[in-house]
């Protein structure tokens, strides 16, 4: 069985193969293959992590994290966005400066614990769908927590790392039971949810 590419080989690749002076997000994800969906979320949980847009990137990760739970090949995007044409050179400008943080990276995560692929998919989107509806919250700095555990469960997913993949993904179940507790608590509070006897 073949060893699996690193994640920063495939991207350096990534850049040895553009077409010309543009490029479609359609051509990008044929490139990713299987490595498509992992990289989608690990780009909007980086957006989440801003302020202001962090609402944005929750409403954008509900669409790849559906698709993963319906077991999609790679992520789908309409027509009209699928085609749209970028400049090589920026998506290039952005790998270049991404690699150096991913080689770093795969120092600690590999793959490891192998598991089902298309089971795993399924359980990181209804986590990844979960926790991108905790971005929508208008609560300064609670985009945050979530942000990076997405990012985390996306790199984990990206590497094949079976035990870093189950660590994110039970931080993130004891994150969400947090979560769903304050949010219960506040809603009692206010009057809108009546109080359990």
């Amino acid at each position: 069985m073949l060893a699996r590419k690193p994640t920063s080989a495939v991207m350096d690749e990534l850049l040895g193969e553009e077409p010309g002076a543009q490029v479609t997000l359609e051509w990008l994800m044929g490139r990713l293959g299987d490595r498509s969906f992992g990289l989608v979320l690990l780009l909007l949980a980086l957006l989440g992590v801003l302020p202001g847009v962090s609402a944005l990137a929750g409403v954008l990760l509900l669409v790849p994290a559906a698709q993963m739970i319906l077991g999609r090949t790679g992520p789908v995007f309409p027509r009209s966005v699928a085609k749209r044409r970028f400049e090589a050179r920026r998506i290039a400008r952005v790998v270049r400066r991404m690699l150096p943080v991913l080689r770093w990276l795969e120092r600690f995560i590999r793959p490891r614990w192998a598991t089902p692929f298309q089971a795993t998919k399924r359980v990181v989107g209804v986590v990844v769908m979960l926790l991108g509806v905790t971005l929508l919250a208008p609560v300064p700095l609670s985009n945050v927590p979530p942000a990076l555990a997405i990012a985390l469960i996306a790199f984990a997913y990206l590497e094949e790392d079976g035990a870093l993949l189950c660590t994110a993904l039970t931080a993130a179940v004891v994150m969400l039971v947090i979560a769903t507790a304050a949010a219960w608590q506040t809603l009692s509070a206010t009057g809108w949810v009546p109080g359990i006897l």
